[in-house]
Formats: C-alpha cells, sequence, structure tokens
C-alpha cells in the first residue's frame, strides 16, 4: 500500500451500511463519536465505538471501517502530539470538544485529554482474538494457534483476511513494522538493534518494511524533522 488517504478535519457523517476499505493515513489523529457508531479493522485490533467514545490514530496507522445500521457522525481532529499508549477511550463531554473545535482544534483536542478515560477493546470473536494475540505475541507460531482452535490454517487465513483485510502473516508483519517505527522516531536506540528487537531478520530487511510503510527509510527519520513534515503535509 504506497499511497495514504488524507484526514479531512471536521465532523464527517457516514451513512448506514457503508465501509471504508483498508487505507492508511500518514498523520496522527483523533476520531470523536458524536452519534451513532462504527467498526474500525486495523493494526492494533478490532474496535467498536459509539458515541461519546474515541479513537486515537498514530501516523501510518492502518485499517478499514465498517458503519452499522445507525451510520455514525464524526469529529476528526489533527493530533501533532499523539498519546501512542492509548488507542481507544472515553470521553465525558464530546459536543464540548465539537463546539471547541469549531474555534481552536488544538484547545479541543486539550479538553478531549482533560477528559479521556482509557477503554480497552474486547475481542468478540475468534479472528479479533487472533488479532490481540499477534499482537501481544508476534512470533507465535499461526498454524499452532489454528489447531489449538481446531480450526484449519486456511480457513484462518480467509476468515481473518475477510475481516480485517489483509492475512494474519501480513497482520503479523505489518504490526512488526510500526513497532519499529516507533522505536525509530521516539527512541535513539541503533538501527541495527532496533531490527534485532522487533524481529527482522536483519536492518536490511527492517529498512524495506519502514519505506514501504512510510515512504522514507529508518535513516531519514533519525536525521532530519521528516516526522514533523508528514504529519503537516497531512493536515
Amino acid at each position: 500500500m504506497s499511497n495514504y488517504s488524507r484526514i479531512r478535519a471536521g465532523r464527517q457523517l457516514w451513512s448506514p451500511g457503508e465501509r471504508i476499505e483498508r487505507h492508511r493515513h500518514d498523520c496522527a489523529y483523533v476520531a470523536v463519536v458524536l452519534s451513532g457508531g462504527y467498526e474500525e479493522y486495523g493494526n492494533r485490533g478490532c474496535m467498536r465505538v459509539v458515541a461519546g467514545e474515541v479513537l486515537l490514530h498514530g501516523a501510518f496507522d492502518t485499517h478499514l471501517n465498517r458503519f452499522p445500521r445507525s451510520g455514525a457522525l464524526i469529529l476528526n481532529l489533527l493530533d501533532p502530539a499523539p498519546l501512542q499508549s492509548i488507542a481507544m477511550g472515553r470521553i465525558a463531554d464530546p459536543d464540548a470538544v465539537a463546539r471547541t473545535a469549531e474555534r481552536d482544534s488544538r484547545a479541543a483536542l486539550t479538553l478531549l485529554r482533560e477528559q479521556l478515560q482509557p477503554l480497552e477493546p474486547a475481542a468478540a470473536d475468534w479472528t479479533e482474538a487472533l488479532a490481540r494475540h499477534l499482537l501481544a505475541d508476534p512470533q507465535c507460531c499461526l498454524g499452532r494457534w489454528a489447531r489449538e482452535q481446531g480450526l484449519h490454517p486456511e480457513t484462518v487465513a480467509r476468515g481473518f483476511r475477510r475481516v480485517f483485510g489483509v492475512t494474519p502473516a501480513a497482520f503479523r508483519a505489518e504490526g512488526r513494522a510500526h513497532r519499529a517505527f516507533g522505536m525509530i522516531v521516539g527512541t535513539d536506540v541503533p538501527l541495527a538493534l532496533v531490527a534485532a528487537s522487533t524481529g527482522f531478520a536483519d536492518q536490511a530487511h527492517m529498512t524495506r518494511a519502514i519505506r514501504a510503510l512510510t515512504g522514507f527509510s529508518p535513516g531519514v527519520w533519525r536525521t532530519s524533522n521528516s516526522f514533523k513534515t508528514v504529519g503537516a503535509r497531512a493536515g
């Protein structure tokens, strides 16, 4: 996936039954559900949100979205300083955040963070349970996991792809790239050690994955202001 989908800040109304195919944004943002609800299947697992709940996305997060019978009204806020440790949460007064965003998006983000209570998404079926397992244990053997669940490996691959838009193996590889990217931009750990600690065969393998994810090599991220540039460009 080489193209990025631009985030449109402000309110967006999605009709019942709509679906957004798997896509990637090159900036961090927060999605506040003002009414209705929707489902997101992405590199951090499955999350179902309703009015008053929010999804927090980091740069280069990848996901698909499904809107059930209610549809949803969503407020998107570009986030220059994302909370990487929180993916999903609840706020007490989403309408106040929306009203504040009409005059000052940064003030709206501040208000949102003051209200934010983290939530832990629950796995509803085996596809979501597998996603959580892959995130917790990237080295897990998919064949063994399938046998333990009484499922055929081909059934697992097909079923997971139908829900998440990628195979379990691709989901695992994508998660590995995201973990490496977080260390590259957030720490000064040598790149060779980042590659080893995140499960890549070597630094060259990691470099290819990071370039595919972000469009830039790990060295560029370490030696320039590309991260800020990407966030600004997407806004």
